[in-house]
């Protein structure tokens, strides 16, 4: 009898951290820290579990995580150079924001070339073979006026897509 283990694919610790945000439907904005970080340290001792290499950038993030949490708990206000309150989420909000930003433009990249890779270009058949001779392509090419050239040329413009 055999099982199938089947993991989801993060490629960075960030992409982890959105992975929960969305499962949960969090807003970015107030991510519930503790929430987070336990569900982010559960997950990389199942992998610790199922003797998956854990890669230092997680672990990196688990500890910035505690951090967070942490100075949250502690009940002394910090502020910055203006005097407004300092959100310790608030630079893990903006990575995150920035990750997905840039993961959102390289889906849509990856959506194009998926596009563009369906489409092949018209080849010269041929005249680009290397059994053709110079002969041939005069013989061809023989009795076109540069009339003949602008008309195909206007032909061209008009059919090409927008």
């Amino acid at each position: 009898m055999s099982y199938k283990i089947q993991l989801e694919k993060f490629e960075g610790p960030l992409d982890l951290l959105l992975y929960f945000i969305r499962r949960d439907e969090l807003d970015i904005y107030d991510i519930p820290i503790s929430k987070i970080t336990k569900d982010f340290i559960n997950t990389i001792n199942e992998w610790k579990r199922l003797n998956l290499v854990v890669a230092g950038e997680f672990i990196v993030m688990a500890s910035t995580l505690m951090r967070i949490k942490a100075r949250m708990m502690i009940p002394r206000v910090e502020l910055d150079d203006e005097g407004e309150i300092i959100d310790p989420r608030t630079e893990l909000m903006q990575r995150l924001i920035d990750y997905k930003r840039y993961r959102g433009a390289a889906d849509i990249l990856n959506q194009m070339a998926l596009k563009k890779s369906a489409h092949y270009k018209r080849q010269l058949n041929s005249f680009t073979d290397s059994e053709k001779n110079d002969e041939d392509l005069d013989a061809f090419f023989k009795d076109v006026s540069l009339f003949d050239l602008a008309k195909l040329f206007k032909n061209v413009m008009d059919d090409k897509p927008v």
